[in-house]
């Protein structure tokens, strides 16, 4: 495994809920990465709780999360050491209930 990709496993193991981004949950850099944000707070996840890589400021991470999900897209949403996939996933997800659950959260 190379450094990059290490470093990427440790930030997808060291935080319940991880989401690799374009900016950060405060002020979102792409509409997709606007979008994962806002689904997550519709789940009752609070902003804070959530750690976000912004991919913009470490071009090894934004090539490196690519390789490591095997998914060709940002953002990527990581709960507790799980990929789980980008905004459409997410939104679909969120839509038929089953995000709530794998986030263990109760909507707002």
């Amino acid at each position: 495994m190379s450094d990059a990709q290490q470093r990427i496993d440790q930030l997808v193991k060291g935080s319940d809920v991880v989401l690799f981004m374009k900016g950060d949950a405060n002020f979102p850099q792409c509409g997709f990465s606007g979008r994962a944000i806002q689904i997550l707070k519709a789940c009752g996840v609070d902003p804070k709780a959530v750690t976000t890589v912004n991919v913009l400021e470490d071009d090894v991470v934004r090539q490196g999360i690519k390789e490591y999900s095997n998914w060709p897209t940002i953002p990527q949403l990581y709960v507790k050491g799980e990929f789980i996939g980008g905004s459409d996933i997410m939104m679909e997800m969120y839509q038929s209930g089953e995000l709530q659950q794998v986030l263990g959260a109760s909507p707002q």
